[in-house]
């Protein structure tokens, strides 16, 4: 009886050293993910130089060359957001690539491939995993919080000609859609229902004004537990050429 014990004993405690062994193997490659994401980011952002007027200037050329799916440069008030923007052929190639277009299951801030970046356009999506050490969309979820809507509303999206300037008029979580990511409308009533929708849904009551002639800009993250979407609406309020 008593072998048998011992026998019981020394199999949990393999299991237990297993179990942390895997566990370690884990911690550790998930450091390694985020680091190199942060590690790339701090690269990128040596070619971000903030003027004294609050503006940006961002050295296209060289971004471009490192990734040639570069096609903006995001920044949210409020949050930790301020990345290089890519776009692929498809939206899930940057689920799990990094900008260097290196294996990596942070992803990278990537458009929607729908998306033109031509002016044109009347929804611009863009999306980013929540990561839990807030890197890439992680702290997207700081436009929930009221503190968040009485301080910052306005985002700024920056191109290689152009820099926008956005005004939220909606945030809110949803379940898992495809609505509020359409970005091609037919008519000025089609899209005027879709605004209209979108803006009810906010969760606070933003005082921007908005109509079937406006441009917006949608981001779009995972919550915590992937059950639903954290979404962001704003409408396009300003654009200057660099």
């Amino acid at each position: 009886m008593k072998k048998i014990k011992n026998v019981i004993v020394i199999i949990v405690m393999l299991i237990c050293l297993i179990g942390i062994i895997y566990s370690g193997y884990h911690i550790i490659k998930w450091k390694k993910i985020v680091n190199s994401n942060a590690k790339i980011k701090d690269n990128i952002n040596s070619l971000v130089v903030k003027r004294k007027n609050g503006s940006y200037r961002i050295d296209f050329d060289k971004l471009i060359k490192i990734n040639d799916d570069t096609v903006a440069y995001i920044k949210v008030p409020g949050t930790d957001i301020n990345y290089v923007v890519v776009k692929s052929s498809n939206n899930s190639y940057y689920l799990d690539h990094n900008y260097e277009k290196q294996n990596n299951l942070a992803g990278w801030i990537f458009a929607d491939y729908r998306n033109n970046f031509d002016d044109k356009d009347k929804n611009i999506i863009i999306y980013g995993h929540n990561m839990k050490d807030q890197s890439m969309f992680g702290t997207l979820r700081n436009v929930l919080d009221e503190n968040w809507y009485k301080k910052n509303y306005k985002i700024e999206l920056i191109t290689q000609y152009k820099t926008y300037i956005y005004e939220v008029f909606s945030s809110y979580m949803i379940k898992s859609e495809e609505y509020y990511l359409s970005n091609s409308f037919n008519f000025n009533d089609e899209f005027s229902e879709f605004i209209k929708v979108i803006k009810n849904r906010s969760i606070y009551s933003y005082k921007t004004d908005i109509n079937s002639s406006d441009r917006i800009l949608t981001l779009s993250t995972c919550n915590d537990d992937g059950s639903k979407r954290i979404v962001v609406h704003a409408k396009l309020i300003k654009e200057n050429n660099n």
